[in-house]
């Protein structure tokens, strides 16, 4: 891959990209991206970028869940739409060997080994990279220490269920617009279900036996998921159930949520006062009880515009990236994605401005997506598996319905084991 570099002065950055095409035309990139802050802020940062190498970039921001639709039809069917696409730890290394997307291959200059170690696996496969972390999580508990002061409540790392119950509702005051705790609610294999995996974890469940035979009508799902709407239908706020990252975040700024247990990255992004970071919670197991995630750019395979889409992500998810938003005159240290380079977490300036970069990283290093006993596959928050997202989305409908009181839990569950009992059994499973 032809490199070259893009002045240190115009980007506070390396970057790369071819400037033209063949044919003299003025190379344009799409990019499809989730619709969260940090891609935001990314379209800002890259006006430099194209100012510099005269690559055009065409941003298509979609809500979470309609970003995987798409970019799961296109990239299946080679559809050709995008150039560059925002993928997850979930699809990656399943999509790069199915020859989906194009494996990635950087310079020197990039130090691949800064990459925090799960991070990078949980997007490779076979020791290849075939996606770049944009940024990575796991996921804590946020909470608002002066509301837990005055009620007189503490909330501690890895502490237990039935305390953060107590908790949510020690500083629950609705007649306040003040919920106790504020979870994800809205369908979505990547949006409740990421969350409930984790209380399902730390129930002690699991997606699938040793033989991927669902689990949903086990006593551990049904443990856990009693406990979920229960605790979020009755200290959380009206209509949860369509509520994901997006909307539980405005909710938080607004002063409305109590405790907020979610993605690590939410915290680049709080802006009310005093909130205070424990790791996530359990329920007798610990292992699983937090996620581990990536959002993470790719190159469909045959893009015509494979060199300029590499050596744009190259670009992106760099260390002089970071020194690029860390000097941005809109952004600063405190907005820098976070989650992927170990070199992010040792600078002074970010440890200074990121007053959760400590708990975020014990909670990304203390992340076990490795297969064990009791779960059989790869994976957190997700099983990587084909499968899954059919899966998962599935289930997905009816935890909402269960949340939202449509459906009793019992008749959630046994609906949702019978869903994936057919999916799995069709795709040969068993």
């Amino acid at each position: 891959m032809k490199k070259m570099k893009v002045s240190a002065l115009a980007l506070a950055a390396a970057g790369f990209a071819t400037t033209a095409m063949a044919d003299g035309h003025a190379t344009e990139l799409t990019i499809a991206i989730v619709n969260n802050g940090h891609m935001i802020n990314m379209q800002k940062v890259a006006e430099a970028y194209t100012e510099e190498t005269g690559v055009a970039l065409n941003w298509v921001s979609l809500e979470e869940g309609v970003l995987r639709e798409q970019v799961t039809s296109d990239t299946a069917t080679g559809g050709g739409q995008y150039d560059i696409i925002n993928i997850g730890m979930q699809e990656a290394p399943i999509w790069g060997q199915a020859g989906w997307i194009e494996p990635l291959e950087f310079g020197e200059d990039y130090d691949v080994d800064d990459m925090l170690p799960a991070i990078r696996n949980g997007l490779s496969a076979d020791g290849t990279l075939y996606a770049a972390p944009f940024y990575g999580e796991s996921s804590m508990v946020m909470y608002r220490k002066d509301l837990t002061d005055a009620a007189g409540v503490t909330i501690a790392d890895n502490d237990s269920w039935d305390n953060i119950k107590a908790a949510a509702e020690a500083i629950h005051d609705p007649a306040n617009d003040v919920y106790g705790v504020c979870l994800r609610g809205k369908p979505g294999w990547g949006d409740n279900m990421a969350f409930i995996t984790t209380v399902v974890n730390s129930f002690g469940g699991s997606w699938f036996d040793a033989d991927f035979r669902p689990q949903l009508d086990s006593d551990e799902w049904k443990a856990a998921i009693e406990f979920y709407v229960d605790l979020l239908g009755t200290y959380g706020p009206p209509g949860s159930e369509g509520n994901s990252f997006n909307e539980i975040l405005a909710l938080y700024n607004e002063g409305k949520c109590g405790m907020w247990i979610d993605a690590t990255i939410a915290a680049s992004f709080l802006e009310v006062d005093g909130v205070a970071y424990a790791q996530s919670p359990n329920a007798g197991n610990p292992v699983g009880a937090n996620w581990l995630w990536a959002w993470a750019m790719a190159v469909p395979a045959g893009s015509p515009n494979a060199e300029a889409a590499m050596d744009f992500i190259e670009w992106a998810t760099s260390k002089d990236y970071i020194q690029a938003v860390a000097e941005h005159p809109e952004f600063g240290w405190g907005s820098v994605p976070t989650g992927t380079r170990a070199s992010t977490y040792a600078y002074p300036e970010f440890q200074e401005a990121a007053a959760f970069a400590d708990a975020e990283l014990a909670a990304i290093e203390s992340a076990a997506p490795e297969a064990t006993e009791l779960k059989p596959y790869v994976g957190v928050q997700f099983a990587a598996i084909p499968e899954f997202p059919q899966v998962g989305s599935a289930v997905a409908q009816e935890m909402a319905a269960a949340l939202s009181g449509a459906k009793t839990v019992d008749e959630a569950l046994a609906d949702a084991q019978s869903a994936a009992d057919a999916i799995m059994s069709e795709a040969g499973y068993y």
